[in-house]
């Protein structure tokens, strides 16, 4: 761990991977010593290019217990980004999915109050709230999870209010919608759909959507995740919380594969199939607690963060497969 005295000390899990790998970046920005603990199955070393030496890496798996150890030792705050994050895979590997994201979330909170650490930081979803019509999606509302990720990732916001309750450990569980930006794998057979879409308007090509497109979603930036983050690192009245983090801005996929369109240029119309098992209908976020527990506001909209996002794939062509 770097030797930098009075340095606040982070762990990232899942630190080498998408979110996380941003996180970690402004982590560092902050003058956080950071250690990163992923195991590399999805999350790259080269995403961690531009800290370079400014942060510890360490290889392991979540279910890892003395790792997972070694890993906390002498840490302030932990956010927990590592999970097989994925509807689809969830649905096909239910057993593999809960492994990750139910015991490896356990096993984190576990290590964490073992080793005497402040808070947890935890990413939830916003799967959790399932297909119900009232909008927006309040925290409050019960969950309603239509897929084995989506009960895995509400399972993990329980048990980390649990461990704030019962063990004094504080935690905060940020309800992620749906979070874009540079370094989000395109390649997946399970990838997020505005990765999928710049990479086939990049292509020249029609981007795939299952269903009428006329489904909706809070698509929020990545840049806005990680403030959230940094935000409920500190935040005095968030332990215990699960918190919704968006934009409050409702699109649907025919439209955002519209405003796609324009920025690259292409000319393809998309190609409908057929509607996939466990994706929710609607989908927007009511962002009243975040303002009130994080002071959170998000500042790049829909427009610009898929402006910066199709730059990044043009200017590496390589995340593309090509």
């Amino acid at each position: 761990m770097g030797s930098r005295s009075g340095a606040r000390r982070a762990l990232v899990t899942g630190g080498a991977g998408f979110i996380g790998s941003h996180l970690v970046a402004g982590l560092v920005a902050e003058g956080w010593v950071v250690r990163v603990f992923d195991d590399l199955s999805s999350g790259r070393e080269a995403n961690l290019a531009d800290v370079g030496d400014a942060v510890e890496l360490i290889r392991g798996d979540v279910r890892d217990e003395q790792a997972l150890a070694r890993a906390a030792d002498g840490i302030e705050v932990v956010f927990h980004q590592a999970a097989l994050a994925s509807v689809p895979l969830s649905i096909a590997e239910p057993l593999r999915t809960h492994s990750v994201n139910v015991d490896g979330t356990l096993h984190v909170l576990e290590a964490a109050r073992r080793a005497g650490v402040r808070r947890v930081v935890y990413a939830a979803s916003s799967s959790a709230y399932g297909d119900g019509e009232e909008l927006p999606k309040l925290e409050t509302m019960p969950a309603n999870p239509l897929s084995p990720y989506a009960l895995q990732k509400h399972a993990g916001e329980l048990y980390c209010c649990l461990y704030t309750s019962l063990y004094r450990l504080e935690t905060v569980a940020l309800r992620y919608f749906n979070i874009f930006g540079p370094r989000q794998d395109p390649k997946s057979e399970y990838a997020a759909v505005i990765p999928r879409f710049i990479c086939a308007a990049l292509a020249g090509e029609g981007a795939t959507i299952f269903g009428d497109g006329e489904q909706t979603r809070d698509f929020a930036f990545v840049q806005d995740a990680v403030r959230a983050n940094l935000l409920a690192a500190d935040a005095e009245r968030a332990p215990g919380a699960v918190i919704n983090v968006a934009t409050g801005c409702r699109t649907s996929l025919n439209e955002l594969w519209h405003a796609i369109r324009g920025i690259t240029g292409v000319r393809a119309e998309a190609r409908h199939a057929p509607a996939r098992p466990g994706d929710v209908r609607a989908s927007v976020a009511d962002l009243s607690r975040a303002r009130e527990l994080l002071g959170f506001e998000p500042a790049v909209d829909l427009q610009e963060g898929l402006r910066r996002t199709a730059e990044h794939f043009t200017k590496n062509p390589h995340c593309m497969g090509r």
